[in-house]
């Protein structure tokens, strides 16, 4: 139990904890990280192979992200938007420089408004009568309303109709059904390089090389929703680079502060100036200390380099993958996987078994088990990993065969 905790005496249990039910019930309370690893309540110790949704990039409690994070916070930690911050014009240059240059930067809270900044440009861009954003059906661009009527998956919306109008999906790498959506009314399109929460699938090049070619033949924006993927984790800098093509609009944020909430969504300078003061804002957006956070991330990365880091140790993880008999197919990029379990093998229950085994995974689809540690994440560790996993899969499948739940 840390220090704080026992302070205040004994932290509350899960059972009392009044959180809304949209998550399912929690069963572990984690009190600490460091690196790959976490610790529960009970001292019990954990090997992450989630870093919080692709967030925690860097690892658990990275000493220089914490010592950045305590400096800012000792110093200034808000002043609004009225206002500049050094922390936040930093982390703004370093951003347009990965992204190319000749861009400018909105800071938001998360993903998801990093997207609905991105809309909203798109429709002020794309001027009266073209508002309509195209997107694909699998992806997944956040909750919030807009966010979540460009989500390509009806599942996650149908209870909160009516959404906001003005989006269209179409099947995912099928450049002719996209050709064939594109109306006068169609302003932009919104795609993810890899499906993240829909189940971990790669775009294609050739897709994304069509994709550009039709949003310079019909005047649309192309934006790229790098909120899983951006910041090295796929192998690049951002996972667009991978097929050689270059987005007018880029939305991240997960590995940006490495737990601090914070999101970006950059656009060419063009685009950008379709804003005037008033058109768009956020009060805690870019703030001092979550930008401190995010300088001292890009640093370390930039330092470390951290497309490599995801490269190599994504090549690792995947060929061990690969040599399970019960992973049928291993998909994705860099250091965002999935693992596709043969037929019968529920991947849900195998994510909450690994846990209780002290492996921290999710269920991505039914049958498909996402893998996206820190990019910190070592060969042993990750043959730790899939060590728990290969005895998992293989009781798994003698249930199966078995005829066993």
């Amino acid at each position: 139990m840390n220090a704080h905790a026992t302070a205040m005496g004994a932290p509350p249990g899960l059972d009392h904890c009044p959180l809304m039910p949209t998550y399912g019930a929690p069963t572990v309370q984690f009190v600490r990280g460091e690196g790959c690893r976490l610790w529960d309540r009970d001292g019990t110790r954990y090997l992450d192979f989630l870093a919080g949704l692709a967030v925690v990039g860097l690892g658990h409690a990275h000493p220089e992200v914490a010592d950045a994070i305590a400096e800012q916070a000792r110093t200034l930690v808000h002043v609004s938007n009225l206002f500049g911050t050094v922390p936040g014009g930093e982390v703004a240059i370093t951003l347009d420089r990965l992204l190319g240059g000749g861009g400018q930067v909105f800071f938001s809270n998360s993903g998801a408004e990093a997207n609905e900044c991105a809309i909203k440009l798109a429709r002020k861009f794309g001027g009266h009568g073209r508002h309509e954003v195209i997107s694909a059906y699998g992806s997944f661009h956040g909750r919030t309303l807009a966010a979540l009527a460009a989500t390509g998956q009806p599942a996650k919306w149908e209870a909160f109709q009516p959404l906001p109008d003005g989006f269209r999906h179409v099947p995912w790498n099928d450049l002719d059904a996209l050709e064939a959506a594109i109306g006068p009314s169609v302003a932009a399109v919104l795609l993810e390089p890899v499906q993240g929460e829909g189940g971990v699938n790669p775009a294609t090049a050739h897709y994304f090389e069509g994709v550009r070619r039709l949003c310079d033949e019909r005047g649309l924006l192309f934006m790229v929703d790098e909120v899983q993927t951006g910041l090295g984790r796929t192998g690049e800098w951002f996972g667009f680079q991978h097929f050689g093509v270059e987005p007018d609009v880029v939305t991240l944020a997960k590995a940006l502060g490495n737990g601090m909430p914070i999101g970006a969504c950059w656009a060419r300078r063009d685009v950008a100036a379709a804003f005037e003061p008033g058109d768009h804002a956020t009060t805690y957006g870019g703030q001092p200390l979550a930008a401190a956070a995010a300088l001292a991330v890009l640093g370390v990365m930039e330092r470390d380099h951290a497309p490599s880091l995801a490269e190599h140790a994504g090549s690792h993880l995947r060929h061990a993958l690969q040599a399970l008999p019960q992973v049928a197919e291993v998909r994705g990029l860099g250091l965002l996987l999935a693992a596709e379990l043969v037929p019968g093998i529920d991947a849900r229950r195998v994510a909450a078994d690994a846990l209780a085994a002290g492996l921290v995974v999710n269920a991505v689809t039914p049958s498909a088990l996402r893998l996206a540690p820190p990019l910190v994440v070592t060969p042993d560790e990750i043959d730790e990993g899939v060590a728990v996993l290969a005895d998992l899969l293989a009781d798994a499948a003698r249930r199966t065969e078995a005829g066993q739940p």
